[in-house]
């Protein structure tokens, strides 16, 4: 099987990115950063960090950033989410709480529990049910559960169990996907949002690290801690497009490391909202654009001085965010004040993220 970027080497189009004039983030966290998502409605990038807060930036049309808002958590923040309206900012965490923040009431400071578990929350999202008339929010976590809220109510709408620890989750349209440990990847029609409606084992053979949804709600993308990415459909019909790839990974140097590889988890991948092309980003610090459908990288770019922990595209797609600070991967003796923490805005232009042109001999 041809793997992304084999062909690029003898492309005449310059496949290596620039990110010389990537703009950092004003009052970036003070600790490792674990999400970051931009509003669906304005020019507002919402960042939940280990310091236990979730900060909400506005973004000019320069690069430039300020401060608008944030709440506080008990614990460590390891997820953000914004409802479709653009109103609310979601954070989830350590402290087995979902808290949110309605901008629309002028508040900037507090938030309010909206979601409980009994174990970390480790994701959220905000859903739409068919024949429901409010958004809901669904949270994933380490006590081997989702969860669905009405946010004006207490307790739970349905919980459903899963069979390990919730790693990852995303959602598009009536598709919502739960990656677990030990490999579960449940797929859920939220037209019957209370059962698994296909339960496959990643295609990949290390641990799960990332899921994200295609924007047409069709498959998904999975990243593992073993520097490969998998593309995923749904229904069988389409299993014939399925396929993974090597990325992430760096030739050793020196003299008789010639045959040995360095292998980095992929810890984020966020597909571009108009031309459906993604990213990954990963341990090694760097990130890439890939074409799914041509099997094809667009363009990979240099080392950014840290891993890459959370990633998004704002909703005109011309803004790539990323956040560079440490990945946890070597446990609590390893995070030392010396690790960067901040968050890079890298301006998307030209055909960095547009698909290849069509052939006659491609699909």
């Amino acid at each position: 099987m041809s793997l992304f970027g084999q062909s690029a080497a003898s492309s005449s189009v310059n496949t290596t990115g620039d990110i010389s004039k990537d703009v950092a983030l004003n009052a970036p966290p003070e600790d490792g950063i674990s999400d970051l998502k931009f509003s669906p409605q304005s020019e507002h990038l919402a960042v939940s960090s280990w310091d236990k807060k979730v900060r909400i930036y506005e973004i000019n049309a320069q690069g430039g950033s300020e401060g608008k808002a944030l709440f506080e958590h008990e614990q460590p923040v390891l997820s953000c989410c914004w409802s479709k309206d653009g109103t609310k900012v979601v954070g989830a965490g350590a402290d087995k709480a979902a808290r949110m923040m309605d901008l629309s009431s002028g508040n900037t400071t507090t938030a309010q529990q909206v979601a409980a578990h009994d174990a970390p929350i480790r994701c959220s999202r905000f859903v739409d049910i068919p024949q429901q008339n409010t958004q809901m929010l669904v949270t994933g976590s380490w006590d081997k559960t989702i969860k669905y809220w009405d946010l004006r109510q207490s307790n739970p709408v349905a919980s459903v169990s899963c069979q390990e620890r919730v790693y990852s989750l995303d959602v598009v349209n009536t598709l919502l996907v739960v990656a677990t440990a030990d490999r579960y990847i449940n797929i859920v029609n939220l037209n019957d949002p209370a059962k698994f409606y296909k339960t496959i084992q990643s295609p990949l053979k290390w641990q799960t690290r990332v899921v994200t949804c295609f924007n047409d709600g069709s498959g998904f993308a999975v990243g593992s801690v073993e520097g490969r990415c998998a593309i995923q459909y749904v229904e069988e019909k389409d299993s014939s497009a399925n396929f993974s790839f090597k990325c992430h990974r760096a030739q050793q140097t020196g003299v008789g490391n010639s045959n040995n590889t360095n292998v980095f988890s992929v810890n984020a991948i966020s597909f571009h909202p108009q031309h459906g092309t993604f990213s990954t980003a990963g341990s090694d610090g760097t990130f890439h654009f890939w074409d799914k459908d041509a099997k094809h990288r667009l363009k990979g770019y240099p080392e950014v001085g840290g891993p890459i922990t959370a990633t998004d595209f704002s909703r005109q797609g011309n803004i790539f965010a990323y956040s560079v600070s440490y990945d946890w991967s070597k446990g609590y003796s390893a995070n030392t004040p010396q690790l960067p923490n901040k968050v890079m805005l890298h301006a998307v232009t030209g055909d960095e993220c547009k698909p290849r042109p069509k052939t006659g001999g491609r699909k």
